[in-house]
């Protein structure tokens, strides 16, 4: 499978944006598919994921600001921004975590939020 993500750019702080990550092909079980990102001089971090038993679970700067969610009919995995802040400002990236086989990344996506 390949990931194919789409929809970052630069807002101004308070605004929302919309990511999507396309699958090449529909995946039937994973550990965890979502979005983790990574700002400059950081080490790569999960930013939402929907586990393989469906649960959303998200990190807790995002919480409540962040939604993610399952096409299935578009097999794509969003991830709707809301209230962006500075601070959201990173490459976000999409992956599957497989139950079996190596992890799965797409290429980034930058988001900037200008304060």
């Amino acid at each position: 499978v390949q990931l194919q993500a789409s929809g970052g750019g630069t807002v101004q702080a308070g605004g929302s944006l919309r990511l999507s990550c396309a699958l090449s092909r529909s995946v039937d079980s994973w550990n965890a598919v979502g979005w983790w990102r990574q700002a400059p001089g950081t080490q790569r971090e999960q930013v939402a994921i929907i586990t393989g038993d469906d649960r959303r679970i998200y990190k807790d700067p995002v919480k409540g600001r962040f939604t993610i969610s399952r096409d299935i009919a578009k097999n794509t995995i969003d991830l709707q921004m809301n209230s962006l802040k500075p601070e959201d400002t990173a490459i976000y990236y999409c992956a599957l975590l497989p139950r079996t086989g190596s992890d799965v990344w797409g290429q980034g996506t930058q988001v900037t939020v200008s304060s």
